[in-house]
């Protein structure tokens, strides 16, 4: 009697390695999510467009910035701000396929009860 081997390239194992490899991305960004929010000791403001200026106004003030530094840091923070931006946009995407592929295997009360406790952890997190 031969036995049959399972192949890499079979889909129904290609499909199941895509499944757990989405559960898992899943499962760590609500975690890193929870242990973010869950955090002590100080904060450190995020960099945004919105208080480039201010941020930029703290350093040259704090560490006596000459023009010349002034111009260099504030073109190495706007490639950091548009690198983070970048980042956060790949992260907002796999977030969104894994949940829709978490969303593809539940049932409707299931999928209820999951995004309330979606919601819950965000609203801890704030």
């Amino acid at each position: 009697m031969l036995q049959q081997r399972i192949s890499w390239s079979n889909p129904r194992v290609l499909g199941a390695l895509l499944l757990v490899f989405l559960c898992g991305a899943g499962a760590g960004a609500m975690s890193l999510r929870l242990l973010r929010s869950a955090r002590t000791g100080p904060t450190i403001t995020a960099l945004k467009t919105d208080n480039k200026g201010t941020v930029l106004a703290r350093f040259q003030k704090d560490l006596d910035l000459t023009p010349q530094q002034a111009e260099k840091f504030e073109i190495i923070l706007d490639d950091y701000m548009k690198y983070i931006s970048d980042l956060q946009e790949q992260m907002d995407e796999v977030r969104k396929h894994g949940k829709s592929q978490l969303m593809k295997v539940l049932n409707e009360d299931q999928r209820r009860r999951f995004e309330k406790n979606l919601d819950d952890i965000q609203a801890k997190g704030r």
